[in-house]
């Protein structure tokens, strides 16, 4: 199918073709369809109430990413860019776009949208469905990827409508952030009570296990992500609520349903007929490569996870070595840039390769910091960071953790644009490997931060969140600030700025959450809540 600057959604009715279609075997996507061979099996003792839920269960795991057209503008052009993971050899709109700083409403417009038609939206059908009531562990999945879903919202823009999330009713009101992660961790006290108590009363027994595209329906795989997820949102907040923040992480670990631990845990989307958006965005489309923050992070560490995470350059000069291109740049016309590190096509971003919502070497990474933060419980800061490098090279099928964790020298290198002199830049970060217990708390989360970005790869939108709660790791700036001021190129950008279209339909609620929530001006370069901008100890 073919793409458009502003790029159609394909899911836009999924909620309503879930209850329909889905059920029967296979997915019609908007006119595309995709073939459902593992669902298509004999439902003719499956109850209904089942049916309607696990299709929409379905609905609302590939609403989290979606195909390619949809995922280009509701992550990959905005937070997979601004984590310093990738940046596009597509000179959209000559140039002046997301990646120079000039935020395009018509781009930003799509993750709102199609958060709140995908996900809200159908687990509000799920909802009124009463499938809270009649399956109450069904109901518990449908919160665990609303929760999935709104966080990253709320952490694109800010304040969102969050309790009446899914009503589909104009003039709702706008939730402070605050408010909006406190929902959030109710979400999952109900998700992990209802499977838990699932678990209890039916041992072994997996009701979701043909409509379930993350864990084949396995309960207590649930509950590990959900556990974990409210361990990543704790670490969230910590700088803007630091006593809810140890709370909810301390309530994350107690819990007896435990944690991602291992490779096998990680929450991931694939199977079914779902091909990763990745795979067609960066080899099909050419439409975008690795960051230059990426490779020269990597590189500078010798990081034997690289290529199997990117492909190496195929321009002449430059042939084998691994360059990214640097966010901003003024990029030609294609092929000027296409001939740069790609995501590796074969054992990252196949077609068939799941896309990871959070990982178990992520939680190692959060452990480390709990740790450092003396929150009790967490253990030692330095066993978590080294188990959480030995964890990634295992996800990522290669050896040489131990020699990597004692690395005490390497550093990450200075950028060199083959193309253009005039987007070079020295190193920014300058954080070693090896783990030090003589370095201050701050040098330390500099390390568990930098380790903990590469190992999420190429998970942009949490990627990009924590680089702006911490500041780590240290990203080049933006080559051409199209902003008009209103971003700061020292900084960077640190938000969204809230579609238009909704200035028009629901223009009070909207004014009222920019002057008494936001804290700024609506653009890109106000802070959210959590986003303090002060220290971190």
């Amino acid at each position: 199918m073919k793409k458009s600057y502003i790029i159609q959604r394909r899911f836009r009715n999924l909620g309503k073709m879930a209850s329909g279609a889905i059920l029967a075997g296979s997915l019609t996507l908007s006119g595309c369809t995709k073939k459902f061979e593992s669902f298509n099996t004999d439902n003719t003792a499956i109850p209904n109430n089942l049916l309607k839920a696990g299709g929409l269960i379905i609905g609302m795991q590939l609403g989290i990413y979606g195909e390619q057209n949809a995922y280009q503008l509701d992550q990959n052009l905005n937070a997979d860019c601004y984590s310093g993971y990738m940046m596009s050899p597509d000179p959209f709109r000559g140039n002046v776009n997301n990646l120079t700083y000039f935020l395009v409403d018509g781009w930003n417009s799509s993750p709102w949208s199609d958060t709140y038609s995908l996900e809200t939206g159908i687990w509000w059908d799920l909802l009124q469905s009463g499938v809270n009531v009649s399956a109450p562990d069904q109901y518990a999945v449908s919160l665990i990827l609303k929760v999935e879903a709104m966080d990253r919202l709320t952490d694109k823009f800010g304040a969102i409508p969050y309790q009446t999330a899914g009503t589909n009713k104009e003039g709702v009101a706008f939730n402070s952030q605050d408010t909006v992660y406190l929902g959030m961790f109710a979400d999952l006290d109900t998700a992990v009570s209802n499977l838990q108590t699932y678990i209890a009363a039916h041992p072994g027994v997996k009701p979701l296990a043909s409509y379930d595209l993350v864990y084949s329906g396995d309960y207590k795989e649930w509950v590990k992500f959900a556990n974990s997820l409210r361990l990543r949102l704790a670490m969230h907040i910590v700088k803007a609520d630091a006593a809810t923040a140890q709370a909810q992480a301390v309530k994350a670990i107690g819990n007896s349903g435990g944690l991602l631990s291992s490779p096998s845990d990680d929450a991931t989307i694939s199977g079914g007929g779902y091909i990763n958006p990745l795979s067609v965005i960066s080899t099909e489309w050419t439409d975008i490569s690795m960051g230059a923050d990426f490779g020269c992070i990597l590189n500078g560490y010798n990081d034997p996870r690289l290529p199997v995470m990117c492909s190496p350059a195929t321009q002449t000069g430059v042939a084998g070595k691994y360059i990214g291109i640097r966010l901003g740049s003024l990029i030609t016309q294609k092929p000027g840039y296409t001939g740069l590190s790609i995501l590796n096509d074969t054992t990252n971003v196949s077609a068939s390769s799941p896309m990871r919502m959070m990982t178990a070497a992520e939680v190692d990474f959060l452990m480390a910091e709990g740790a450092l933060r003396n929150w009790p419980g967490f253990g030692s800061a330095q066993t978590w960071y080294n188990q959480g490098i030995t964890t990634s090279f295992a996800q990522w099928g290669v050896s040489g953790a131990a020699a990597y964790e004692a690395d005490k020298t390497s550093v990450p290198t200075a950028y060199v644009d083959p193309n253009n002199s005039a987007n070079n830049s020295p190193a920014v970060e300058t954080i070693t490997i090896a783990w030090d217990p003589t370095a201050t708390n701050e040098e330390n989360l500099e390390r568990i931060e930098t380790q903990k970005w590469i190992a999420m790869f190429p998970e942009g939108q949490e990627a990009w969140t924590e680089q702006r709660r911490t500041g780590y790791p240290h990203l080049f700036t933006v080559v051409n600030n199209n902003s008009g001021g209103t971003i700061s190129t020292t900084i960077g950008v640190r938000r969204l700025a809230y579609p238009s279209s909704i200035y028009l339909t629901n223009g009070a609620n909207i004014k009222a959450a920019v002057a008494n929530t936001l804290g700024g001006n609506d653009n890109g370069g106000t802070r959210l809540w959590w986003d303090t901008g002060g220290p971190n100890f």
